[in-house]
């Protein structure tokens, strides 16, 4: 592999990494702020992204803990996306990359992309739903903004994961004959 290749790898190895850490923090301060949301509500205005969604928990229950259940599996999903993907690309051989192990990995991908996408679509549906009774605000439109593309990246990804697991068959193959 040539050295300008491997830069690129490497720099997208660092990107991946600081997504990562970004999604793990996005992730955590909203698992923080569900905790205060029910514990110490006046200081939901001091954290993260002030997601205050106070006044949804008084109305009803059942829709706050649906709510921020989708909120909190998409952010902790797609944090768990991102480590795979930088388990992926630290354990891959460059110079034998049809194997098992990357075969399986980008498998994974296109599940959690897929799982990302669908989950995404289905709480946009309720929100949707529930702002007709008067129940969310208008801020919870940015946490699944991109559903439909989440859902195509998936599918992509997905036939990329069946070309792998089949270059993976032929090379097994070809390690046999020779």
């Amino acid at each position: 592999m040539s050295k300008t290749n491997n830069f690129v790898f490497w720099a997208l190895y660092v990107v991946a990494w600081l997504i990562f850490a970004g999604l793990c923090i996005e992730a955590g301060g909203l698992l923080v702020n569900f905790f205060f949301t029910l514990y110490n509500p006046e200081f939901v205005q001091n954290l993260y992204q002030k997601l205050d969604l106070i006044q949804m928990y008084k109305e009803s229950k059942l829709a706050f803990f649906g709510i921020y259940s989708f909120i909190l599996i998409i952010a902790i999903l797609k944090a768990c996306l991102f480590y795979i993907v930088i388990r992926l690309m630290h354990k891959m051989d460059l110079s034998k990359p049809f194997n098992d192990f990357v075969a399986k990995q980008i498998s994974l991908i296109s599940y959690y992309t897929l799982s990302i996408g669908l989950l995404s679509h289905i709480a946009r549906l309720l929100v949707k739903n529930l702002m007709h009774h008067g129940f969310v605000p208008d801020n919870l439109n940015e946490f699944w903004v991109k559903d439909h593309a989440f859902i195509l990246m998936g599918a992509v990804i997905y036939i990329i994961a069946t070309i792998f697991k089949k270059g993976v068959a032929i090379q097994t193959e070809n390690d046999l004959t020779v």
